[in-house]
């Protein structure tokens, strides 16, 4: 688990599944990421990021707000996606409920987040994919210190067509 002055990032548990299919079907929250999904897809989801703490120690953990437990959304780290200019490396990402978007929870979690990563794991660097038209995202990563890697702007082929163009950004251990 990290805390951090207002959040937890911990593992995920049966009691995030239906706030989290609730934000994967909310339309401000999927703009950049695709259709809305089923509750086994956003089940599947929270499974894989079992997975990757099960096996690697670290996922896109589950954000907690401290005050009131509410669930807020993940950030975390996880193994950077296969077929992506990132495959091979460690990723950070983010999802928040839109209620909370504009408190500042994303940047508090990724900054834990990076320096959770860069405590305990040995990695040149830290890297992350988004949307090109996702700007609060790339501008969040900007805010992180992470600068776009422009030879790594690609055609994601998971995504749908409108959202295939790509993104990549990346930052060094400090």
């Amino acid at each position: 688990m990290i805390e951090t002055e207002r959040l937890l990032l911990r593992g995920w548990t049966d009691a995030d599944r239906a706030p989290f299919h609730g934000m994967c079907n909310d339309a401000a929250v999927m703009a950049f990421i695709g259709p809305p999904q089923s509750r086994a897809e956003s089940d599947a989801a929270i499974d894989r990021q079992l997975g990757f703490l099960a096996h690697q120690g670290h996922c896109f953990w589950a954000i907690e707000r401290r005050e009131d437990g509410l669930f807020l959304g993940f950030c975390g780290l996880k193994p950077g996606a296969a077929g992506t200019p990132i495959e091979g490396e460690i990723e950070i990402g983010w999802r928040l409920a839109a209620a909370h978007w504009g408190q500042g929870y994303a940047q508090e979690a990724a900054r834990a987040s990076l320096a959770w990563g860069w405590q305990h794991l040995t990695v040149p660097g830290i890297a992350a994919i988004v949307a090109e038209g996702n700007a609060r995202s790339w501008g969040l990563m900007e805010r992180l210190g992470m600068q776009r890697a422009i030879d790594g702007d690609f055609d994601h082929a998971a995504a749908i067509p409108a959202l295939r163009r790509h993104r990549t950004y990346r930052i060094s251990r400090p």
